[in-house]
C-alpha cells in the first residue's frame, strides 16, 4: 500500500449478506477499495494476483475455518492486517487466532459500525507503519552490507600498507 493510493480491503464471510453489509459500510463510510467473496478457496486465490493491505476473514466457513485461512493469507502478504470475524465467542479460538495468525483483532458478531471502522483504520495505519519499518530495515541492511564491505577493503589496503 503506497502513502497515497487507496488500501484494498478484502471481506470473506460464506454468508453473503455478511459480505455486502461490511462491503456496504466501508465504501459509505472509507476511501478503500473493497472486495468480497463468500468462498476461502476463492479469496485466496485472489489474494494471489491482488495485493492485500487488510483482510476481515468469518471463522465458520464450510470449506476452511477463518483460522486456516488467515494463515494462507498471512503466508502471501506477511504485512497484511488480518481481522477476524465470529458469531460464536470462543476464548480458546480467540487464543489460536492471536498466536498462531498474529491477527489484529478479534471482532464478535453483531458489530458495531463505530468500532469496525476505527478497527479498520487503526489496522490499516499499523500495517502502514510495518510497511516503513520493513522498508527502513531493508535499507539499513543494505548499508551495513555495503560499511562491511568497505571496511574489508580498508583492511585489505592496511595490510598492503604494512
Amino acid at each position: 500500500m503506497a502513502d497515497t493510493t487507496p488500501a484494498t480491503i478484502l471481506l470473506v464471510d460464506d454468508e453473503p449478506a455478511v459480505g455486502q453489509s461490511l462491503a456496504a459500510l466501508l465504501e459509505l463510510e472509507t476511501p478503500y477499495k473493497v472486495l468480497v467473496e463468500t468462498s476461502p478457496q476463492r479469496a485466496i486465490q485472489l489474494a494471489k494476483v491482488t495485493p492485500l493491505d487488510l483482510v476481515v476473514s468469518d471463522f465458520l466457513m464450510p470449506e476452511l475455518d477463518g483460522i486456516g485461512f488467515l494463515l494462507e493469507i498471512r503466508a502471501l502478504y506477511p504485512e497484511s492486517t488480518l481481522i477476524l470475524l465470529t458469531g460464536y465467542a470462543d476464548k480458546e479460538n480467540a487464543i489460536r487466532a492471536i498466536n498462531d495468525v498474529g491477527i489484529f483483532h478479534y471482532i464478535e458478531k453483531p458489530w458495531d459500525n463505530d468500532d469496525l471502522l476505527t478497527i479498520i483504520t487503526t489496522g490499516l495505519d499499523k500495517r502502514l507503519q510495518l510497511h516503513r519499518l520493513y522498508e527502513r530495515t531493508r535499507e539499513l541492511e543494505g548499508r551495513v552490507q555495503q560499511l562491511q564491505q568497505r571496511n574489508a577493503e580498508l583492511e585489505q589496503r592496511l595490510k598492503g600498507a604494512t
